[in-house]
């Protein structure tokens, strides 16, 4: 399972994301996040935006990228449904690329807005695997 939603709020959209690796776990917690903002499986891979991101820690990192991921798709116009994201640790904490792709908005695979990630309930957890709670405001 790469994500599942535990509650939908009037004002949040609360979800789980899973991964063996950290790079898994935000891949697929970027593809829940706009899974919210558009019909993600009607998206296609046209066009693509890269970034990186960093934090002091997992969750700081995690908060960052889906924060920046949200903010640069706005800034590109684009519904993203393909991320590749690489991370690694560092002396500061984490550091990482992502190169996310889709296509130009369009009201009819619109969904949610959403308008940023909150930090209510917001963590990442490692034991076999990577798991992260994450709160969309919408």
């Amino acid at each position: 399972m790469k994500y599942r939603f535990i509650e939908d709020l009037t004002s949040d959209v609360l979800f789980e994301s899973y991964g063996s690796t950290l790079e898994e776990l935000f891949e697929n917690s970027a593809e829940a996040l706009f899974s919210v903002v558009c019909e993600i499986d009607k998206i296609e891979s046209k066009e693509k935006i890269e970034f990186e991101f960093q934090g002091k820690t997992m969750e700081d990192t995690l908060y960052n990228f889906l924060s920046n991921l949200l903010a640069e798709s706005e800034i590109a116009e684009l519904f993203l449904c393909n991320f590749k994201v690489e991370v690694e640790e560092t002396k500061e904490g984490f550091k990482g690329k992502v190169v996310a792709s889709g296509e130009k908005i369009t009201p009819e695979k619109g969904g949610t807005v959403v308008k940023g990630i909150t930090n209510y309930k917001f963590k990442v957890e490692k034991n076999e695997t990577y798991k992260a709670t994450v709160v969309c405001d919408i």
